[in-house]
């Protein structure tokens, strides 16, 4: 597959030139004085994108699934209660590693393409009034489904109930791209990582930790060693890792949160509304539905399409790998082969986005679909030129 042309999917995504020669390094000592100010100026950024005041924290040279398991086995002990929806593949994948952990998690289960139970989860919390639930799981963005989740709703549900289990948040596809309120969500760890809204190669697992969090770390009994937060802050303190850390990601993650900040989160967030709505026009002009069943719950990172009846959504992905050198991703889990995945974070553009857009629809006539070439297209440039000549106006 050619490098030249951008990918579509949800993760990794694609790199800019000043982060990929940023992370570009010679080898450095990471014990050496200079390794600091690679190491906390990335860390400040990281808190600065959260919108926290008093996280502190972690970077792990892993990926988002370490985020997971480091929340969890941070802060928890085998036979803890855990309350979790699985909605999709990402809120799945958590559940059952923290079944493996030996917790006991309260599984809610919702259709995918819907988003978090909140009313469910406030009837559940408010019912436990002993407290046995210790922690609330909640997946932001779903990436499978293209599904965002109301976040500062189960916030609502917690302090409605005055339950004070701890609150982590899967916010590996949405941080970066989308809003997210560490402090006013009352979030006490939130996960992501390296490869999407920072635009970074796979391998760093980034979370943010609360005071609360921090203080339940010394009571967990949960088995750790790579992932203890303990570990890694007596690192940080000594402005170094516990192990030998990944010095040239850093250096990216350094240059990506600078690069996020300074065009500003709320121009990056509106930037991705403007492309997520360009593609929705797309499908909709196709005649097709995405997989989150009402716009209030559709994602600005990624569309989940839905094709029709008896179509084998992966040949989609796989035609357009083979025939065109384009990379869309497949479904997963229950919506495998039911929906393809079009992928619209990090660093993309409109003029980008266009170019997905025809050639999903260059795909769909190859295999037969009733796609009228173009359509979506247009559909998609209307959106653009319109968002345009707002953005044009107001800068008058």
């Amino acid at each position: 597959m050619t490098t030249q042309n951008p990918v579509f999917i949800p993760g990794p995504t694609n790199m800019p030139e000043a982060l990929r020669r940023a992370c570009d390094l010679p080898t450095m000592d990471h014990r050496s004085p200079a390794f600091a100010d690679i190491l906390h100026p990335a860390l400040a950024g990281v808190k600065q994108v959260l919108k926290s005041k008093d996280a502190e924290i972690f970077v792990f040279p892993a990926t988002g699934t370490a985020g997971w398991e480091a929340a969890i086995t941070n802060t928890l002990s085998p036979g803890d209660k855990v309350l979790a929806a699985r909605n999709g593949m990402f809120s799945h994948k958590w559940i059952d590693m923290c079944q493996r952990h030996g917790l006991d998690v309260q599984v809610v289960d919702v259709t995918w393409g819907e988003g978090l139970p909140v009313a469910q989860f406030a009837d559940i919390l408010a019912a436990d009034t002993a407290h046995q639930i210790k922690a609330v799981l909640a997946t932001h963005n779903e990436t499978a489904t293209g599904v965002v989740s109301d976040i500062a709703g189960v916030r609502r549900a917690l302090d409605a109930a005055s339950h004070p289990a701890l609150f982590f948040v899967d916010g590996v596809s949405s941080i970066g791209s989308m809003p997210f309120d560490f402090d006013a969500w009352g979030v006490d760890i939130a996960v992501t990582g390296s490869q999407k809204g920072f635009m970074l190669p796979a391998g760093l697992a980034i979370i943010g930790v609360s005071p609360k969090a921090m203080a339940a770390i010394e009571g967990a009994t949960c088995a750790r060693t790579f992932l203890d937060i303990r570990d890694m802050k007596k690192g940080y303190e000594a402005n170094a890792y516990p192990y030998t850390p990944s010095v040239g990601l850093l250096n990216g993650l350094k240059m990506a949160a600078d690069m996020l900040l300074d065009e500003g989160l709320d121009n990056v967030f509106a930037r991705h509304a403007r492309i997520a709505d360009g593609v929705r026009a797309a499908v909709h002009a196709w005649g097709m539905e995405l997989c989150a069943v009402s716009p209030d719950l559709y994602s600005n990172t990624v569309s989940a399409i839905r094709t029709p009846e008896g179509f084998d959504a992966g040949r989609i992905c796989s035609h357009a790998a083979a025939r065109y050198d384009v990379a869309f991703g497949a479904g997963l889990g229950d919506v495998a082969g039911k929906v393809f995945r079009i992928g619209h974070l990090g660093r993309l553009t409109d003029v980008q986005a266009l170019s997905g857009i025809a050639t999903a629809e260059m795909v769909m006539a190859d295999l037969g679909l009733d796609i009228t070439l173009g359509s979506g297209v247009a559909a998609a440039q209307e959106t653009y030129r319109q968002s345009a000549a707002t953005l044009a106006l107001a800068a008058e």
